[in-house]
């Protein structure tokens, strides 16, 4: 979604925008390395259009970009967006265009943008999770990406002849696919907490807080006050190692649903800001075997690779790249 006049010379603005943190950089053409890459607290910002300025005005005061990709973690459609878990009021990329003074910019979803930049990744930017090796991937097939972090996104990614096409969507929303007795036990609790029983409810920061605090009621005993962060660190304790266990597995049974769904033989990636801390719990928990395990598809989900993206920026590789498509004449002075 775009809006302005057209490009001129400069370097463009692109950003990941989460419910927590809003990270920006610059980049000086579709090949560039991002630049100035800093990270503001999403609450410390009244909306988009304000935390953009302020990155600009504290980390780029000479700058006047040309372009601009803001990614946001959110849905974003019918000439709106809107932050779900910043606490941001709803927007248009134009009054973000009109506050920045820019001439192009875009806002999409930052899972789009993750999904731009998955033909990008190399070899060094993903941690294969069990079955097939990537480069084995059915080259020239649908791709996905599915990532808990403060939310839980989800997208996809179609080869045509004009190049990829992203297919974003509000996939943290289906509900929740529990798989063992254990698992409808902690989506009874939550719907009776929260009146219904999604996948981002489950599978997210706060997701994480509730499984445990569930297992914890489910056993009769005190949860405490663990935070997402502590329930990460804490792999020794017996509850927060089946919490992360559980959570492992849910995502397994996701990501299998989504590969189904997008018919995503090239591939389905992992992001969020959640695994990259807890990527020894993934390898060693069931989600591989939740990923396949599908009757009676299983020998079609085992030809499915499955990846950790250990990239530091991908979002922002996706926002460059969403710009190198919408701008395909620029020529940076």
């Amino acid at each position: 979604m775009s809006g302005g006049l057209g490009p001129g010379p400069g370097p463009w603005l692109v950003a990941d925008v989460g419910g927590t943190n809003a990270r920006f950089a610059l980049v000086d053409d579709p090949d560039g390395i991002p630049y100035r890459v800093k990270s503001l607290r999403t609450r410390d910002h009244a909306g988009l259009a304000e935390a953009a300025a302020a990155y600009l005005a504290r980390h780029a005061p000479d700058v006047r970009p040309s372009a601009a990709c803001l990614a946001v973690a959110g849905p974003v459609a019918g000439g709106t967006y809107h932050l779900t878990n910043a606490g941001w009021p709803k927007g248009t990329p134009e009054e973000v265009r009109a506050h920045l003074g820019v001439p192009h910019l875009d806002v999409i979803n930052d899972f789009e943008a993750l999904a731009l930049a998955l033909p990008r990744l190399g070899e060094d930017d993903l941690v294969p999770v069990g079955g097939r090796a990537l480069p084995d991937a059915d080259a020239g097939a649908p791709v996905a990406v599915v990532g808990p972090g403060t939310g839980l996104g989800v997208a996809g990614l179609v080869p045509t002849r004009s190049g990829w096409v992203p297919l974003p969507g509000e996939g943290g929303q289906v509900d929740v696919p529990a798989a063992t007795d254990r698992e409808v036990e902690v989506v009874r609790l939550l719907r009776a907490e929260r009146g219904a029983a999604t996948a981002e409810h489950l599978l997210s920061g706060d997701g994480l807080v509730r499984v445990h605090r569930y297992l914890a009621a489910l056993d009769g005993e005190p949860a405490g006050t663990l935070t997402a962060e502590e329930i990460t660190e804490r792999r020794g304790d017996p509850l927060c190692r089946e919490t992360l266990q559980l959570f492992c597995a849910l995502l397994g049974s996701l990501a299998g649903n989504v590969a189904l769904t997008l018919g995503a033989r090239g591939g389905v990636y992992l992001g969020g800001g959640i695994l990259p801390r807890i990527a020894d719990v993934l390898h060693d928990s069931a989600f591989r075997a939740r990923f396949e395990g599908k009757p009676p598809v299983e020998d079609y989900l085992r030809g499915v690779p499955t990846a950790l993206i250990v990239h530091p920026g991908p979002a922002l590789a996706g926002a460059v790249m969403r710009l190198a498509q919408s701008l395909p004449e620029l020529e940076h002075a």
